[in-house]
């Protein structure tokens, strides 16, 4: 039995294989990589790497085993058709008689296009009839804080979301969760809305940055379309610069607050705060 953590290089997978080997022996622990290179240090600490790729089906076929739990983490290649990629790791956990797989969602209260591919994988997985868990992951404060630079070179927030606020949290809160119901008991056919303990709004993100930076960065919103255009001037294809857009509406609409109090409860401590996330970014 192992627990089987896909993407395991991706910045997600790897907070989550680091914080499994605080958790269970190393030999317990498959890392589903596409570059064995890239967890070439995981290998050394006595991870187990198994080569495979979501565009491969094959390269599943004997990855897993009666008994494992299964971490999916979603595709990041959105013009690839997600839905199919997922449906490949959906499949082949059935086949081998999984324990549990957990998927990393989005929100159910998201409307926004790129919800659709979670959505979609959702009733894929509940119809494949494996034990499952939806871990419904909001915002990552990472999202923000790791796009900086054009920011203080502007002295600017911008953004399509008017008013609208966001309850993220940072990636190591969400690969604790996602941990907690791995290495736990009782997350079988559950669904977990997950988000930071408190919301904020753009404005109040603008004024965080300005205390850290010592100088004033203010808060611009902007159009969709005129986000659209900013996303596609900073070389994104238009396709996906339309559907990361597309989320600062449903932000204004309030489709980001998430207060289940989900998170904080799996992993035993309150989330980490926007200020702090700040504070490290800075120190990056």
């Amino acid at each position: 039995m192992s627990i089987v953590v896909t993407g395991a290089t991706g910045h997600l997978g790897r907070h989550v294989v680091e914080q499994l080997l605080e958790k269970v022996p190393a030999e317990q622990i498959t890392a589903v990589v596409r570059d064995e290179k890239k967890a070439a240090d995981l290998a050394a600490r006595g991870v187990r790497l198994a080569v495979a790729d979501y565009n491969a089906p094959e390269t599943f076929d004997t990855l897993f085993a009666a008994g494992d739990k299964v971490l999916l983490i979603s595709g990041n290649e959105f013009a690839n058709d997600r839905v199919r990629q997922h449906t490949v790791v959906i499949e082949a956990a059935k086949a081998a008689g999984v324990a549990l797989l957990a998927y990393t969602s989005a929100p159910g209260t998201l409307k926004a296009t790129l919800a659709d591919d979670h959505r979609a994988t959702e009733k894929v997985l509940l119809a494949s009839g494996l034990p499952y868990t939806l871990l419904r992951n909001g915002w990552y404060h990472e999202n923000y804080t790791e796009q900086l630079a054009p920011v203080l070179e502007h002295g600017a927030v911008v953004a399509a979301a008017g008013e609208g606020r966001v309850s993220s949290a940072a990636r190591a809160d969400y690969a604790a969760a996602a941990v907690a119901v791995l290495t736990g008991e009782g997350h079988e056919n559950r669904t977990y809305e997950l988000g930071g303990d408190e919301a904020w709004s753009f404005a109040e993100y603008a004024a965080e940055l300005s205390r850290a930076a010592g100088r004033e960065i203010v808060y611009n919103a902007v159009t969709e379309e005129v986000m659209a255009g900013i996303l596609v001037g900073a070389g994104l294809p238009e396709p996906l610069a339309a559907i990361l857009a597309g989320v600062d509406p449903s932000i204004s609409r309030g489709e980001l607050v998430v207060d289940s109090g989900d998170l904080s409860r799996l992993i035993g401590r309150p989330t980490t705060p926007l200020t702090q996330a700040v504070e490290a970014a800075f120190k990056d």
